[in-house]
């Protein structure tokens, strides 16, 4: 194979999207747990993440793996971190936007990422110093270069109730200065909709590794730029995520570290 790991990572990722389509608003009150406030769960979810650690385990038996669901299992090496369903709550209302995603990371650097949309058939990937991709062919992100031309997406902090004001001064400030903005509830999708230029930036607040893991390398090998609110690297590490096209980047920054305080919680990963 000319890159194993992202070979299993797609194909981890396609046969998680079978699962997930199979069952595709068919979902029983039954099948769905809560696990916090607006935070749910389904069998569907379980079933997806046990069909991507099999088939990581399958190829790479020692390697370590971070899931949604399953939390982590210890390895040597290299770090698989994984969503089988991001977008839970689009899945279980039958709301068609909803993706897998799954990085991989090794000495502290993303190397390869797949996000998988299988109600569309699309795939967006990357490989480290070697371009971010959609299905086969390249995608950058967009050359808008002002704030007031930019077609902005976000991501509504429900987990984050205690920010919640700091969220809506910034959804306030950054609405009014933008042409558009969207909410898909799927950040792994937002991320890569901003690296094809389907997006000009997008923000949120406490997101998760396994949200943002992917994404962040596919935005920076189609040319974009992820922070956390205040411009640092620190976003895997706080949650706290900004990407862009690099144009407008600074405009946003400018908006997000005055209104928000930096998060105190660290989410890293961390290999074993």
């Amino acid at each position: 194979m000319k890159n194993e790991l992202l070979d299993v990572a797609l194909e981890a990722a396609k046969l998680s999207g079978k699962v997930l389509m199979a069952s595709y608003g068919r979902l029983k009150n039954s099948q769905i747990r809560t696990k916090s406030k607006n935070d749910f769960v389904t069998e569907i979810d379980k079933k997806s993440e046990r069909l991507i650690i099999a088939t990581i385990k399958k190829h790479f038996p020692d390697h370590a793996i971070q899931g949604e669901e399953s939390g982590v299992t210890h390895g040597k090496g290299t770090l698989w971190i994984i969503d089988p369903l991001d977008g839970t709550s689009n899945y279980i209302h039958s709301l068609p936007i909803f993706s897998v995603s799954i990085g991989i990371r090794q000495n502290h650097q993303m190397k390869a990422a797949v996000i998988y949309d299988p109600m569309h058939q699309e795939t967006f990937w990357a490989k480290k110093n070697e371009g971010a991709y959609l299905n086969n062919k390249r995608i950058h992100v967009t050359q808008v270069s002002l704030l007031s031309n930019a077609l902005m997406a976000t991501g509504i902090p429900f987990r984050a109730r205690d920010r919640f004001d700091e969220y809506m001064r910034s959804f306030h400030q950054i609405s009014l200065g933008c042409v558009g903005l969207r909410r898909y509830g799927s950040a792994a999708l937002d991320l890569a909709y901003v690296a094809c230029g389907r997006f000009d930036g997008f923000w949120e607040l406490d997101l998760s590794p396994w949200d943002i893991a992917a994404g962040s390398l596919i935005v920076q090998e189609a040319g974009g730029i992820i922070t956390d609110l205040w411009g640092k690297e620190n976003y895997m590490k706080n949650g706290d995520t900004l990407a862009s096209n690099g144009l407008i980047h600074q405009a946003l920054r400018r908006i997000t570290s005055k209104i928000f305080t930096p998060s105190l919680k660290d989410k890293q990963c961390r290999l074993s």
